[in-house]
């Protein structure tokens, strides 16, 4: 009974198979033929566009309601209590509760910074954020299922509180811009929010969200219906596929350079993943895209120097290497 429940909500309510169903049959009745490269290349455009940005909207709802309860004044307090791994970990799975993308992050790593916290745990925090929002794991279990969906931000956390134990024990404080160091915090007591003023605020949050982020999905979900609908099987299994040792590097060097978030990234993962490319390298094209996106890292070397932002750059890319290629071994249990 538990099964059939969880496949509805994963199918229905998550995947919105009927929605997909509703658009065919309207378009069909328009006289649009959904079998031509066209007609299922506009189908696939209005179903992910209409469902990610349904979850979209939902979800920031509630995580911005969460997030109330976390203002940066109260999150440093929270990071301060710990020490040594458990700091690590808390400011991973604090990371899980922050804006989307790798450019709201970085400011809140900055005030952490300033604020005197350990080096290593801020960073913790700057990778996690992006790479495994409580957003990710709704939307991934939407495509690949609860299983990816659960062991993606798990490996996550394991790469954020790695890369920030890494960091600790290489003191590379001295790599840090003076003016951040210099800046020092005012510690100023976040007001008590009523729950109105909260839900405002988490209202306030997806209009704001969904205007810098809707483009973005534009550009994912036309190039997920152009893989999908136009692009030879065969081309992306020889690129990403089994046959090549090297797809997981090959797909994080190629989404290092590009700028998304995984509202961005849901769609093009999608037709990747129908169209054989391998898990372990869609995967890691996602967590390259939404972690080292190349406006990110121009903010951060505002702040961090030359070899400590290479060290950031190489413990993210090792990690999402090994990732992927953990995935791709655990394939065939997953799926």
């Amino acid at each position: 009974m538990f099964k059939i429940f969880w496949d509805f909500f994963q199918n229905q309510v998550l995947g919105m198979k009927w929605l997909n169903k509703v658009i065919g049959g309207g378009l069909s009745a328009a006289g649009l033929n959904l079998e031509s490269k066209t007609g299922a290349s506009i189908q696939f455009f209005l179903y992910d566009t209409i469902k990610i940005t349904v979850l979209l909207c939902v979800l920031i709802y509630l995580i911005s309601y969460i997030q109330s309860y976390f203002p940066p004044e109260r999150s440093k307090r929270i990071l301060g209590r710990f020490h040594g791994v458990g700091a690590n970990i808390i400011a991973a799975l604090l990371g899980t509760v922050t804006p989307f993308c790798s450019c709201s992050s970085i400011p809140l790593f900055i005030g952490f910074t300033s604020a005197g916290l350990p080096l290593g745990v801020t960073f913790s925090f700057l990778i996690s954020s992006p790479m495994v929002d409580l957003g990710s794991l709704v939307l991934l279990m939407s495509i690949f299922g609860t299983k990816i969906a659960v062991i993606y931000v798990l490996v996550g956390l394991v790469i954020a509180v790695a890369g920030g134990i890494i960091i600790e024990k290489l003191h590379m404080e001295k790599y840090v811009e003076q003016y951040i160091k210099t800046a020092g915090s005012v510690d100023i007591e976040a007001p008590d929010l009523t729950k109105r003023d909260r839900l405002k605020y988490a209202w306030e949050q997806v209009v704001a969200t969904f205007k810098k982020v809707f483009p973005y999905i534009l550009v994912g979900v036309g190039i997920g219906a152009f893989i999908h609908n136009w692009i030879p099987q065969s081309w992306i299994e020889t690129a990403l596929g089994s046959s090549n040792p090297f797809s997981v590097i090959l797909a994080t060097l190629v989404g290092i350079p590009m700028y998304a978030d995984i509202f961005g990234t849901i769609p093009v993962a999608e037709a990747l993943f129908a169209k054989g490319a391998q898990l372990g390298a869609i995967l890691s094209f996602m967590m390259a895209v939404t972690t080292l996106s190349l406006p990110s890292l121009i903010m951060l070397r505002k702040a961090v120097k030359p070899k400590l932002l290479s060290l950031f750059i190489g413990i993210c890319t090792g990690g999402i290497i090994l990732v992927g290629y953990l995935f791709n071994l655990l394939h065939l249990f997953l799926v």
